[in-house]
């Protein structure tokens, strides 16, 4: 029975796929965004210069693109690191970008190895670089607000990733294992997300009546998808996404769209936790939205075993095609 809901699943995934490249094709009106946590700056592309990774974005035909964790850290098929100067990126996305049509690039702000980047058709102006205080409430792979014009529309763009473990920020080795029972990491992502939204959509007036869009990697589940999970309606995991369904205009784009199917984001945990949130004038725009899983996108582990390290990345892209006109 698992092997046969496998299969289906895997069917409607690519389904999802192809009407999602078929209706963006050759529409000038067509605001086309790709949004992908590439794992270590797509470590998978480094031994051939990132050939295969260009290839198939430039397929896409995408007019913005967002990457999580995008900048370059191991050496490919090791947890070794790389040398300063031999980490291609965060520093050369603009020749990476070029490679496949994009002339404008933006680096969200960052405390560590895990920046978002913008990479756009349209020019990017900043907005903020979300960075929280440590005396207040710290972003710790940071974020981004950032706008693009598209037919005379300002279409804003946030950016996030937020802290991934299930202990809190900035615990002790020794007080992880406590921490972690006591799911403080829960906690504390919904303290990165209310400082997120209170410090974009939630200081401009008007806001849910204007083009908003928020993507990344949540590292949480949302309670949208309890049917497939079964936790308990009250549990912790479900913090994060509960502040932005409770304390936000922002629609689940993906959810919305695709008639209560469910496709993981993330494979090897088997959670959608990747996520692009928009306020309804913007959802009301959207064409079709997918989670996609394709040859190539589709993570296979590691031979090393190394960490959650997958080829190309252990996260899934996600497509959305929005009507500008």
């Amino acid at each position: 029975m698992k092997s046969f809901t496998k299969t289906l699943q895997i069917i409607l995934i690519f389904f999802l796929l192809a009407s999602v490249s078929i209706e963006a094709k050759g529409d000038k009106n067509n605001l086309r965004l790709l949004y992908w946590n590439i794992q270590n700056g797509m470590w998978d592309g480094q031994p051939d210069n990132y050939t295969r990774f260009v290839a198939w974005v430039k397929a896409q035909k995408p007019d913005v693109c967002v990457w999580c964790e995008a900048q370059s850290i191991w050496v490919t098929n090791s947890d070794k690191k790389l040398a300063k100067e031999d980490q291609y990126l965060v520093a050369n996305w603009d020749k990476l970008a070029k490679r496949y049509g994009h002339k404008y690039i933006y680096l969200g702000g960052h405390h560590d190895n895990y920046p978002q980047v913008i990479t756009s058709k349209y020019p990017i102006h900043n907005v903020a670089r979300l960075l929280g205080s440590p005396n207040d409430t710290l972003v710790c792979h940071g974020g981004g607000w950032a706008t693009i014009e598209v037919n005379n529309k300002t279409v804003n763009i946030v950016t996030i990733h937020t802290w991934p473990q299930a202990y809190g920020y900035g615990v002790s080795k020794e007080d992880r294992q406590r921490s972690a029972a006591a799911r403080e990491g829960d906690f504390f992502r919904r303290t990165e997300m209310e400082y997120i939204i209170n410090h974009t959509i939630g200081q401009v007036p008007g806001a849910s009546q204007q083009l908003w869009m928020m993507m990344g990697d949540f590292n949480a589940p949302s309670p949208v998808d309890n049917s497939v999970y079964n936790f308990p309606k009250d549990d912790s995991r479900f913090l994060t996404h509960n502040f932005i369904l409770e304390h936000s205009p922002y629609i689940d784009v993906v959810k919305q769209k695709n008639n209560g199917i469910f496709i993981p984001s993330s494979v090897w945990n088997g959670k959608r936790i990747d996520f692009v949130y928009a306020t309804k004038a913007l959802y009301d725009r959207v064409k079709n939205a997918s989670i996609i899983w394709d040859q190539y996108t589709t993570p296979v582990r590691n031979a090393q075993n190394l960490g959650n390290f997958w080829h190309p990345s252990d996260h899934l892209p996600i497509i959305v095609n929005f009507d500008m006109k």
